[in-house]
């Protein structure tokens, strides 16, 4: 496993260990709106700090998080609040601190499980390889060969894998990602009744916010980038949820002549801007607006509902930054 430039392999697990063995209990987190590969890593970090003997909470501050996963085996002891004051944060699949949500966070002492390149190695102990495919494969490789990895963390591990890869479609995929997914099939994940739970269990609201989404659908710069909007009367139309969100801005990445695609949301209290490409980099764009992410797939929020301005300032960021003939 490839980690931070200072941190190998076996000395994060040592660390890691040492790390536990100060700390009577642990509190493992993730990102605030998050994704399945927030959950699902998580999760299964969680299962296999309970088979140490730990004590283990685990929560994540927002107020939903994706109905997909409720099949997971410790879903329903995800929180939303901090019970242990003395415990082991492990921040799984999240890029800052300010984004696990919490306050009273700094100066705690921190493990941080990520992927992402944009990550701010916030942590005491920075596990972050930005050639893994999922926050679940970080995790995976730390325990790998010093723990059984067992049905539990296995489920978890897999959806969030399938999830982060779009299914084994993204650029960075690999032989070994097989690998990964094979030795998880092996400790008892069912892929198909994993991806049946995952894809074939839409609510009716993300069905109708689809349809709100492609109605708004509109194409610049020679229909090479794609941009879809979804406002608080839609959202509110529809009854749809952040949850019911998911995968709607691939469908404006699936047009053949679009490189860039954008969905533009207007949530409670801020505007969510979530990005997808056929291989441009997307970083730059998501940086300049304080966001981050991954080549392919990146976002940023801005507060307020400001999408008609973020759209303009987007455009106009695409064609300052040259991003689409950087391929």
């Amino acid at each position: 496993m490839n980690t931070d430039p200072t941190v190998d392999r076996e000395d994060a697990r040592r660390e890691f260990r040492q790390l536990l063995e100060r700390f009577p209990s642990v509190t493992v987190l993730s990102h605030i709106r998050p994704d399945p590969d927030a959950i699902g890593s998580s999760l299964g970090v969680y299962h296999l700090l309970k088979k140490l003997g730990k004590r283990v909470e685990i929560a994540n501050a927002s107020r939903e998080i994706p109905r997909t996963l409720d099949f997971l085996k410790g879903y329903e002891k995800i929180k939303r609040k901090m019970d242990y004051k003395d415990s082991l944060i492990v921040s799984c699949d999240c890029g800052s601190l300010d984004r696990l949500g919490f306050e009273g966070l700094e100066g705690r002492t921190i493990v941080n499980l990520d992927h992402h390149l944009s990550n701010s190695r916030f942590g005491t102990l920075n596990i972050v390889d930005p050639t893994a495919v999922s926050t679940s494969e970080v995790a995976f490789r730390l325990f790998e060969g010093w723990l059984p990895i067992g049905k539990e963390s296995a489920e978890a591990f897999y959806a969030a894998l399938i999830s982060d890869t779009r299914h084994f479609t993204t650029s960075n995929v690999t032989a070994e990602t097989f690998t990964l997914a094979r030795s998880l099939i092996e400790q008892g994940a069912d892929p198909a009744t994993i991806a049946q739970m995952m894809l074939q269990r839409r609510s009716l609201a993300s069905l109708r916010i689809l349809g709100k989404a492609l109605e708004s659908l509109r194409l610049y710069a020679d229909a090479q980038v794609a941009i879809m909007r979804i406002s608080r009367e839609d959202l509110a139309a529809t009854g749809a949820t952040a949850g019911d969100l998911d995968g709607v801005v691939d469908y404006a990445r699936s047009l053949v002549t679009v490189e860039i695609a954008a969905l533009v949301v207007e949530m409670k209290s801020e505007t969510k801007v979530s990005l997808r490409s056929k291989g441009t980099d997307l970083l730059p764009l998501a940086k300049a607006f304080g966001g981050g992410g991954h080549r392919e797939a990146a976002g940023f929020e801005l507060p307020g509902h400001v999408s008609d301005q973020v759209i303009e300032d987007l455009l106009q960021c695409i064609e300052n930054e040259g991003v689409l003939t950087k391929r």
